[in-house]
């Protein structure tokens, strides 16, 4: 049973990843094309992506919580059993904490693309007052 979780959990997660990697795809090369020149920017969107799927799922599939199912608990011979409701809470957390995590890599990636675009604009700004 517990493989079984295991196996769901990591599932819903990937297929909640790649969702928001899918949603997220076009505004991010469109800034990447801005920020950087159009032959980086497909390179550093394929990175965003690998991290996207990276912290998604490693936020979504949580090892040392889903331990309590096979470790017994202190004083205890058997471990917490799963049932439907744990079933239900768990792929719960799952999805909450897959969107968490790549909620995080999205607005890091969008505060450094912010700064990178103010130091850009300056610099074009600049070189336009020059001429």
């Amino acid at each position: 049973m517990f493989l079984t979780l295991l196996a769901v959990t990591f599932l819903i997660a990937l297929a909640t990843a790649a969702a928001v990697v899918q949603l997220f795809r076009g505004s991010a090369t469109k800034i990447l094309q801005r920020v950087v020149s159009e032959e980086l920017a497909f390179a550093w969107r394929r990175y965003l992506s690998f991290a996207l799927y990276i912290v998604g799922i490693s936020g979504g599939v949580r090892i040392w919580d889903l331990e309590k199912y096979i470790t017994p608990r202190t004083g205890d011979t058997d471990a917490i059993s799963l049932n439907t409701d744990r079933w239900v809470l768990e792929v719960y957390r799952t999805l909450i904490g897959t969107l968490q995590g790549t909620a995080w890599v999205l607005l890091v990636f969008l505060v450094f693309a912010l700064i990178a675009y103010v130091i850009t604009r300056g610099f074009e700004l600049r070189r336009s007052d020059k001429t």
